[in-house]
């Protein structure tokens, strides 16, 4: 019993020296590492470009008297030329802030008279007052193969507006004075005659006159392209005074717009019909021979003398030359080397000055300095 227990007992020994024995050794495992896969990036959607739609200008063609874009039915139309008075009783004028070219020139007594040459007087019910012709003011419309309209002539007139090629329309002349002009009850005569657009296609379709411009037609002035702007290098000019003697006008630039703002008789020049004050885009100062035809003091101005003058845009002014072959063609201007000048699109002033009187002509800084010196002339 004894010896049976003795070896139960070196077993049990046994088996507890087997389990403390070196355990195998596991492999050990590597740390989970958490991977990040790079991040692809999808490409991203290009916004696809506007294309800005082709201005073709389809359906539309360059405007002889302003060079700006306009319907190519209306750019074939002739333009309409009509007399402007421009004394203190004639204001306001109306409808003139539609003109695209408006001529100012001397008449007897020293006062101004306006042409006004509008390419589209559609939707105006009055304009004027429509004044009376001076001979030389029908050789003006003609370089714009204009139809010219008036309200009586000076006799020296008469023969010019006789000749078949001279279209004009005279509010004496039985054949249209009630189908085209009008008389306003609130002006005293003679600056309460008036036309409109009605009444100015009436007077054309009863005189039978050709409404399109001559195939041989080229042109008046040289613009400036589309986008383009003309920047003289001469001298400032901000404030502009012709040199007038009665009206004493002038002109003042704004920079935000680019305009010459017309003023006479000491205050704006407003268009009745919407109270708006006229506005160019340049000035053509043309100086002119001339003479008296008779003891009334009745003016002759040389339409085709050629001269000086100075061409005014953007607020600067340079000096130009102007030339015309015949009396019937467009005048010329040239700058100081001999080339054509190049205009601004947009509206023209062309101020048709005695070459007497070009010592009146005067640029100035402001309004104030040109108060100043206008005083000193008085």
């Amino acid at each position: 019993m004894k010896k049976r227990m003795i070896c139960l007992l070196l077993a049990a020994c046994v088996l507890a020296t087997a389990g403390c024995g070196k355990k195998k050794e596991e492999p050990m495992k590597e740390p989970e590492v958490e991977v990040k896969e790079p991040e692809v990036k999808k490409p991203e959607k290009k916004k696809p470009v506007e294309k800005k739609p082709e201005d073709t200008h389809q359906g539309m063609a360059k405007s002889y008297l302003t060079g700006e874009w306009i319907d190519e039915e209306l750019a074939k139309k002739r333009p309409l030329a009509v007399m402007i008075g421009n004394t203190s009783d004639a204001l306001p004028q109306y409808g003139i802030s539609s003109a695209d070219v408006i001529y100012e020139v001397p008449v007897e007594g020293s006062y101004t008279r306006l042409m006004a040459i509008f390419q589209d007087y559609s939707g105006l019910e009055k304009i004027g007052s429509v004044r009376s012709c001076r001979h030389y003011f029908i050789y003006f419309a003609r370089e714009f193969d204009a139809i010219y309209t008036h309200y009586g002539y000076a006799i020296y007139a008469e023969p010019i507006l006789n000749r078949e090629d001279v279209h004009n329309l005279n509010g004496m002349d039985s054949q249209i004075e009630s189908l085209m002009f009008y008389r306003d009850s609130n002006r005293k005569s003679p600056h309460n005659v008036f036309i409109s657009e009605e009444g100015i296609k009436a007077g054309i379709e009863k005189k039978g006159y050709r409404t399109e411009l001559s195939e041989t037609y080229k042109g008046h002035y040289q613009f400036a392209e589309d986008d383009t702007q003309v920047q003289l290098t001469g001298e400032d000019a901000l404030v502009i005074s012709p040199g007038y003697f009665v009206n004493k006008p002038w002109f003042v630039y704004n920079s935000k717009d680019g305009l010459y703002y017309r003023y006479e008789f000491k205050d704006k020049q407003i268009d009745g019909a919407n109270e708006q004050q006229l506005a160019v885009k340049n000035i053509l100062i043309q100086y002119c021979d001339w003479g008296n035809m008779d003891d009334n003091g009745y003016l002759d101005i040389n339409t085709t003398s050629g001269g000086e003058g100075y061409y005014i845009t953007n607020g600067k002014i340079e000096k130009v030359t102007w030339t015309k072959d015949n009396e019937d063609c467009p005048a010329r201007y040239f700058d100081e080397s001999g080339n054509e000048i190049t205009i601004n699109q947009g509206k023209t002033w062309v101020c048709v000055v005695r070459n007497k009187y070009k010592d009146r002509f005067g640029t100035y800084a402001t309004e104030e300095e040109l108060s100043a010196a206008r005083a000193t002339e008085e």
